[in-house]
Formats: structure tokens, sequence, C-alpha cells
């Protein structure tokens, strides 16, 4: 199965395209979205639909994984502006007629490091280990892409074992056999 991990923000937006099958997961493309301070929000957020757009057009993906959004009361506003990135990035899938997961933060750790309070460089790590990369996945934003797409095929391990997997609500139906 092929699956998009995006971790949203309206500066940098980190993506990680994975293929996950007969037990094993392969990087397809990874990398970050930038936009600039100096344009508004509207160019901004167009910008990240765009590139999510084009992506999902050159790749593919069967799922699209997203953090769920989660508010910090020290820092609503940064809460706000990734739930706008969020949004452009969930139209640009349904557009494109791509289920949208999501999963907290600390879901995602757990099904990578085995800690659900796991640092940053903890999951880099696992990250790199993984994926057998000779360096670590940087920008963070990458390395939490990744481990979305990554956690995704862990917690429905059926999409490991070399069958064709369909996301419905509330887990994953088999829809074929091996491959």
């Amino acid at each position: 199965m092929r699956i998009m991990g995006i971790d949203p923000g309206l500066g940098i937006t980190g993506y990680g395209v994975i293929e996950a099958r007969n037990q094993s997961v392969k990087v397809l493309e990874a990398g970050v979205i930038r936009t600039s301070l100096k344009q508004g929000i509207q160019q901004r957020l167009s910008s990240i639909h765009t590139e999510i757009t084009a992506l999902i057009e050159q790749h593919l993906p069967e799922v699209c994984v997203l953090e769920e959004l989660y508010s910090h009361y020290k820092h609503p506003r940064t809460s706000i502006l990734m739930a706008h990135a969020r949004g452009v990035i969930c139209v640009a899938c349904a557009q494109k007629k791509i289920p949208v997961v999501g999963y907290a933060a600390k879901r995602i750790k757990k099904a990578i490091t085995g800690n659900g309070s796991a640092d940053k460089q903890q999951v880099q790590r696992m990250i790199q280990h993984i994926l057998n990369l000779k360096e670590l996945p940087n920008p963070n934003d990458v390395s939490d892409a990744l481990a979305l797409s990554i956690a995704h095929a862990q917690i429905h391990p059926a999409l490991l074992h070399g069958t064709d997997a369909q996301v419905k609500k509330g887990g994953v139906k088999r829809t074929g056999g091996q491959k």
C-alpha cells in the first residue's frame, strides 16, 4: 500500500510517501513544502494545496495520514495556523478521493518508538533505523511525516503482509490476496 504522511504547518509542511508491502517499508519520496512569511495567508495556503495536489498526482497514495490537531493553551495561534494548513491538505485529498486518517501524536510515537512520550530525536533515530537511512531524516518535519506513514502501516499490520488493503472507518478491509 502506498501511504502519504503529512506533517502540516503554514511555514513548513513535511511529507513522506512510502510503499508498505511484504513486511517492508520503502521511501518513495520525502521532503518539505516551504512558504514565505512575505506572502499573505491565502497565497501560502494555495501553495500548500498546489504542492500536495501535485504529490498526490505523482505518487497516487491510497491513504493520507495526518497528525490530529492538538492545542496547547500557551500557543493557541500555532494550532490555528496548523489547522489552516491541515484544512487545505484535506481538501486536496478530497478532490483526489484519497481517504484521510488521523492519529494523536502519542499514538504515532508509541507505534514508532514504543514510547508515547518519545522526543523528536528518538523518533528521528527510529525512522533512520526502520528505513536503514545513512543519515537522520531532516528537518524534523520530514521525520514526523515519515513516522506518520510508517505508524499507519504498523497500526494496520495487514498493510505490511503483502495483501491489498483498503482503509475504511474502523480499520482495514482486506480486498485481495498475496501479490
